[in-house]
């Protein structure tokens, strides 16, 4: 059937990348219309040539990349920005049959907004996008997670798989997938690029909940410094708010692993900051409130324990602070088979002897949750 293919780059081929530059011209066309899924008999009708002559033009692409076949040369088509994801094969509406490639300017990028803070997810224009399998989102969680950076295909693929990485390199066919998925149809750019060091998200594209955070405790620290204990409880509120559950939920791969228990930790850093100030505040309902529903999902955490038994001694509830303590030291017996440590014991002996001195909540000198992430 005949068709026009739209990609809105300009024909000059100093806009493909290294790899397409190696192809003929009736190569590159051949490779754009597969990229968009024609068949053999669509492309021959549309170039006018033989069947076999389409057949022939591939196997000479298939050499000339090093591809393995047709779905590998469907992806190199994207990758090498012949194709757009969104701008596929359209019904010609006049004119006789011919192959076009329409040149026109780049426009902005689709906004897309992605949550790492709780299980992946992205949206487009308020509507929840479905992001695939979960190899497949923790790809995305690592372009996101990169800030920018380029990750090769190899990082990828060490940074999802670790140690068993797949038979076949699919991260081309991920990265295929989710810039189709992210690609809202109505701009020439994707959300995901490739340059020569690998992929990375298109800058300004993306709106990732964890670049928020990151800009919250750089904002965090410079109040803590500034001595704004309001802006500080004010700073953290808006970093809490945005975690939606344990981070990058049931994702695999060794750094979905190792960034949740980062990201973890990050967010107990910043309760902590948050309650240590509204107890200097005179706010302790609400930062007991906090410190019980942190400590319920952290049993183990002693410090926790510890600032939740001063906040409730300091708000005349003494034999519930005795109770954290009695519940903190059977579930260290249980669970690890330790005893509380000094410093949950210290504790302990302050609130029984009354020593309201010592129970003091003023943050040390210097103490930030730190401006990395």
């Amino acid at each position: 059937m005949p068709t026009t293919l739209t990609t809105d780059r300009p024909r000059a081929t100093t806009l493909f990348r290294p790899a397409a530059a190696v192809l003929g011209h009736q190569e590159r066309r051949v490779l754009s219309a597969i990229g968009c899924g024609l068949r053999d008999d669509e492309i021959a009708a549309e170039l006018a040539v033989p069947e076999d002559t389409v057949a022939e033009h591939l196997a000479r692409i298939l050499v000339k990349l090093g591809l393995r076949d047709r779905a590998a040369a469907i992806v190199h088509a994207f990758d090498c920005g012949l194709v757009v994801p969104g701008r596929g094969p359209r019904p010609r509406s006049a004119g006789p049959a011919s192959l076009t490639v329409a040149a026109r300017a780049p426009g902005p990028a689709p906004k897309v907004r992605i949550s790492l803070l709780g299980p992946v997810r992205a949206w487009r224009d308020g509507r929840l996008i479905d992001l695939g399998h979960l190899r497949q989102q923790a790809v995305l969680a690592a372009l996101a997670l990169g800030a920018g950076r380029s990750l090769s295909q190899q990082q990828l693929l060490d940074d999802v798989w670790g140690m068993e990485p797949p038979v076949t390199n699919v991260v081309p066919v991920y990265v295929y997938r989710l810039r189709k998925a992210l690609h809202d149809g109505a701009g020439p750019r994707t959300v995901i690029e490739r340059g020569l060091r690998g992929y990375q998200l298109v800058p300004g594209a993306v709106d990732a909940d964890v670049a928020h955070l990151r800009e919250l405790v750089t904002g965090i620290g410079k109040a803590t410094r500034a001595g704004e204990p309001l802006e500080v409880v004010r700073l953290c509120a808006q970093a809490l708010k945005l975690f939606h559950g344990e981070p990058l939920a049931g994702l695999p791969g060794p750094l979905a692993e190792l960034e949740r228990l980062r990201l973890t930790e990050r967010r107990i850093a910043i309760v902590r900051r948050k309650v240590e100030w509204q107890l200097r505040l005179g706010q302790d309902a609400e930062a007991i409130d906090e410190l019980f529903a942190l400590t319920a999902a952290h049993p183990l955490d002693e410090p926790l324990a510890a600032m939740l038994m001063r906040a409730l001694y300091r708000d005349g509830r003494q034999a519930e602070a005795l109770t954290v303590f009695e519940r903190a030291r059977r579930r260290l017996a249980d669970d690890l088979g330790v005893p509380p440590s000094r410093m949950l014991r210290r504790a302990h002996q302050m609130i029984l002897r009354g020593d309201e001195a010592g129970l003091g909540l003023t943050p040390p000198a210097g103490a930030d949750v730190g401006t990395g992430l």
